[in-house]
């Protein structure tokens, strides 16, 4: 009989792990089965700003596999299905089947545990109102696109960090008139350093938005069961629609309750191998921490790209083979209109609070050549280890063709290079995409001559 491999969750980790598993196990050698308490399995949430702004025309876009074609793959894929429960001892979960309401025990031998992450909602009275939302799924953006064909016309963004800011770029694209509320004093204060966010926030307001920092929410006008304003403890905003974005936790509960560790960080614990600390029990994705690279210590990063890679590690593993995952630089790029922003590594201000000495050098410069159409100003900010020298971060913010810059910085960072090696690095030039001095290496550059 063939050993039964379940997971718990079926987008990025889970069915990634699925797919890995089934590339070099048969059915015959191991059974796979994913339970996932939606209607749907691996959709690019990352796409959902862009499906609300219209430049990704069509829901179905951003499904990269139905279950049915999983299931045509050999894996049992069976949807509207809740684990609520884990025994560890009995190697068994609990299963809701949504539909019917009925519950059934069924056993595994390997567990793989990838129930991702839920925005955070805080108990703001009034937040269950219709027109009240966070932009997580299919069915949020179905609901975004409803509000709008029922005339909503003034949209506020609560938090102005990577979905926020998505959020409002398609919103102002579609024409509603738009606030945006931060409680930190610049936009994207959680990833970027005051003065990288201070660029962002001229972007913001020049796009006619209304950003208000430095603001927090207290709650929600609700007539009639819907919203019709956000309240702050100065003032109060005419709203139809309210898109929520401010983070995410990690859906651990399920395995705490079980006994398998939870970290400090709210995530899962794992090992490189995503191994927790209970035999046959493995967990990837959004819900576990991972060790961050500069400071070694664990942290959760929910991003897709860290979701699939450690779905494929996992997978390779319960088969058999040996994978690790090698940590995270918590790299990310996004973008607000023609303003590109990135960031990886630690911040100035992260990397004071790790104890590090660290030094933030900022340098300004031009993504072509100056005499070649369509050169565009960006601004580069590395942080940097005194004494050693060594690259612990790095922040752009800039016009077309700036941000994927942070990629050569991120392999920096992932090989702990210093200023003075980034500086000499044999990068491409041509005047239509660099000038003869690439920012990142007059970046470098600077960095170096002040240390």
């Amino acid at each position: 009989m063939a050993r039964r491999l379940v997971i718990i969750g079926g987008d990025a980790a889970g069915m990634s792990a699925a797919t890995q598993v089934r590339r070099m196990k048969t059915v015959d050698e191991l059974e796979v089965v994913v339970f996932e308490r939606s209607s749907r399995t691996s959709y690019a949430a990352c796409g959902l700003p862009y499906l609300v702004g219209g430049f990704v025309t069509s829901p179905d876009s951003l499904v990269a596999r139905t279950p049915e074609q999983h299931r045509a793959k050999g894996i049992d894929v069976r949807i509207r299905h809740e684990v609520t429960a884990i025994d560890v001892k009995a190697s068994s979960v609990t299963v809701c089947d949504l539909e019917s309401g009925l519950e059934s025990a069924v056993h595994y031998d390997e567990l793989l545990i990838a129930t991702g992450a839920s925005g955070v909602s805080p108990p703001w009275p009034g937040i269950e109102a219709n027109g009240v939302l966070q932009l997580r799924t299919l069915d949020d953006a179905a609901a975004v696109e409803r509000l709008l064909a029922a005339g909503a016309r003034r949209a506020v963004v609560v938090g102005a960090g990577y979905i926020g800011l998505e959020v409002a770029e398609g919103l102002l694209k579609r024409g509603l008139h738009l606030t945006v509320i931060e409680r930190l004093d610049a936009p994207m204060g959680a990833v970027l350093d005051a003065d990288m966010g201070a660029d962002v926030a001229g972007a913001i307001r020049a796009a006619g938005i209304d950003l208000r920092l430095g603001t927090s929410v207290t709650g929600f006008t609700v007539l009639g069961g819907r919203v019709t304003a956000v309240e702050t403890a100065a003032e109060s905003f005419a709203a139809d629609i309210v898109v929520i974005g401010l983070g995410v936790r990690p859906n651990a509960e399920l395995a705490r309750a079980a006994g398998i560790a939870v970290g400090e960080s709210g995530g899962i614990q794992v090992d490189d191998h995503l191994r927790t600390g209970s035999p046959h029990i493995w967990a990837a994705g959004d819900c576990v921490e991972s060790r961050h690279r500069m400071t070694g210590r664990h942290v959760v990063v929910a991003l897709g790209t860290h979701a699939n890679k450690q779905g494929r590690v996992v997978g390779t593993n319960i088969a058999g083979g040996d994978a690790a995952f090698g940590g995270v630089l918590a790299t990310a790029i996004t973008r607000f209109q023609d303003m590109e922003i990135a960031r990886t590594g630690l911040s100035e201000r992260e990397a004071a609070a790790a104890g590090f000495d660290a030094l933030g050098v900022t340098t300004e410069a031009s993504s072509r050549a100056h005499y070649y159409p369509g050169a565009q100003p960006m601004k580069v900010k590395l942080v940097v280890e005194r004494g050693t020298g060594q690259l612990l971060g790095a922040q752009i913010v800039g016009g077309a063709n700036a941000g994927k810059r942070i990629d050569v910085l991120a392999t920096a960072l992932w090989n702990r290079m210093t200023a003075a090696e980034v500086s000499g690095m044999d990068l491409s030039y041509a005047p239509p995409f660099s000038p003869v001095w690439d920012p990142v290496l007059l970046a470098a550059g600077k960095a170096d001559a002040m240390l």
